[in-house]
């Protein structure tokens, strides 16, 4: 009967989930339960489907020009440090790259594939080989090398003793140690964006912004180099010190030195902070911004709650900015990362229902068989639960013979239920 076949299809599946005895670990078999496995598997496809799930596995991204996030790699077999940086896609670190020594960069925005042109030689992509010399549209950084943050180090970095978190900039996208950032790590940072303090800088008017409705700033030493010891307090002349030098108004740039550690700090004007000369802010918000005097000193990373884009200010006049800054994506709430990841997460989703065994199952079904296996189904989902929570609540290792144990009860209950039938039947 169909039924019967799929308990045995659903004992298999489960038995391919139980074989949680683990290699012998000083003479006593390692096991883990049930829950923990769920948990990591779910842990580990959410984060793959998250940053890979944007992305096509099985074509070269580069018929489709500078794609607007894609995950990315860089080859240091190909293009090692000393050389020209690149980046390939996610299909071609598959079929070209196989085997070579990849450095992971997340995800980049408005990338081209560079894979096979003439940054790696005679090497030709296996997957679209009609390619420019060039992609001239392309930005890189030390991370296509391997390297990240201020210090200038690889990650994981075998020399680094500081357990730390990085943390990416959505701006100049580089990542950063959350000591290297001049400020304090607020909680729930993976809910917000960060913008490192050189990006700040170049885009001065985002000042005014952080002003308003950023996290509030807790500055610390940031010394760009790994250290054993992270101090958080600045002393409090030094402090004072900065604080004076911040209030002055100076038009040049010019150094500030933070425990021993130098920073560049452009002053800006309070009548061009925000508005330049020939740029008229009439009726934009971030004139609105300006005339409230609320101000922020102008050190360290800035941390932006979420959804801080919707509130930029988009009049003529502030796109003009954004451009020249370099940032205009900033307004384009598809932009983030954590767009991106949702993306993924839902084609991942969609896929996965169109592989779900049950479903395929019942598309090969009339409609009484699958009614039936729906039952059917429904219980043993309930019951299944059931069984399982009596080990957790009592600590205990889900086992194959358990599960090989429920499922003749199962069938053991099933079988009692068709005899019963039969006889009041006959």
């Amino acid at each position: 009967m169909v039924v019967n076949s799929f308990f045995a299809f659903l004992e298999v599946l489960c038995l391919s989930w139980c074989p949680f005895s683990m290699a012998a670990i000083d003479g006593e078999e390692a096991t883990v339960s049930l829950v923990d496995v769920l948990e990591e598997d779910e842990e580990l496809e959410n984060e793959a489907s998250a940053v890979l799930g944007g992305s096509d596995s099985e074509k070269c991204s580069y018929p489709e020009g500078y794609v607007k996030r894609q995950a990315l790699y860089a080859c240091n077999t190909c293009t090692p440090k000393g050389g020209e940086p690149a980046g390939v896609c996610l299909a071609c670190s598959y079929k070209c790259h196989e085997g070579h020594d990849l450095f992971e960069l997340y995800t980049k925005r408005n990338f081209r594939c560079d894979c096979g042109n003439d940054k790696f030689g005679e090497m030709e992509c296996k997957l679209f080989a009609d390619k420019e010399k060039l992609n001239s549209g392309n930005k890189y950084s030390h991370n296509f090398f391997g390297l990240y943050c201020t210090c200038d180090r690889p990650y994981p970095d075998p020399e680094d003793e500081v357990p730390d978190e990085m943390i990416q900039c959505v701006v100049c996208e580089d990542w950063l140690h959350g000591r290297h950032l001049g400020c304090v790590v607020p909680d729930c940072v993976e809910l917000q964006e960060m913008i490192c303090e050189t990006c700040m800088t170049k885009a001065h008017f985002l000042w005014r912004y952080a002003a308003q409705m950023a996290v509030p700033p807790i500055t610390k030493v940031s010394p760009c180099k790994a250290e054993e010891d992270v101090k958080v307090e600045v002393e409090h002349d030094e402090e004072e010190k900065m604080i004076k030098n911040e209030n002055q108004s100076s038009p040049v740039d010019e150094k500030v030195q933070v425990n021993g550690t130098s920073s560049c700090k452009r002053k800006h004007q309070d009548d061009i902070e925000g508005c330049s000369e020939d740029v008229s802010c009439s009726g934009c918000k971030l004139k609105e911004m300006k005339a409230s005097g609320k101000s922020r000193t102008q050190q360290g990373a800035v941390f932006w709650p979420a959804a801080w884009r919707t509130t930029l200010c988009i009049c003529a006049d502030c796109k003009i900015l954004y451009a020249d800054a370099g940032v205009s994506f900033l307004t384009d709430e598809a932009d983030t990362v954590l767009a991106y990841e949702n993306k993924g997460k839902s084609t991942e989703q969609a896929e996965q229902a169109g592989r779900d065994p049950l479903m395929s199952a019942l598309d090969n079904l009339n409609r009484v068989q699958q009614l039936e296996i729906i039952h059917e189904y429904n219980d043993m989902k309930t019951e299944l639960k059931d069984f399982l929570q009596g080990f957790a609540a009592e600590g205990k290792v889900v086992t194959p013979e358990d599960i090989r144990l429920f499922f003749e009860q199962q069938q053991s209950r099933k079988r009692r239920r068709a005899n019963a039938g039969q006889f009041y039947c006959s």
